[in-house]
């Protein structure tokens, strides 16, 4: 799974940021499971109309690759469900531990 950041202010700092990245198969059971449920509310959530995007908003994409499966999820901070927003929370907290 990773994280990449973009846009906003910062937008020239942030391009030479990697994505972050999470071997989630390197999780404790329970982060993993916590992490999955997280994960399974973003994807069946549909996106937010994206018309009303702010100019200097941050945007994140959450690329999850399951075997020959990816699945991305692409969201600002001007339209953000609330589902992606705890996932994005999650991982913040995941990273700033590490």
């Amino acid at each position: 799974m990773t994280l990449e950041t973009y846009g906003g202010l910062a937008a020239a700092t942030n391009l030479r940021r990697p994505p972050k990245v999470l071997d989630t198969a390197a999780l404790p059971e329970t982060a993993a499971a916590e992490l999955a449920q997280l994960l399974a509310a973003a994807v069946s959530m549909p996106q937010e109309d994206q018309a009303g995007r702010a100019r200097d908003a941050m945007s994140y994409t959450i690329t999850v690759e399951e075997g020959d499966r990816v699945t991305v999820l692409e969201q600002s901070d001007a339209a953000m469900t609330p589902a992606f927003a705890a996932l994005l929370t999650w991982l913040r907290k995941h990273f700033a531990q590490q």
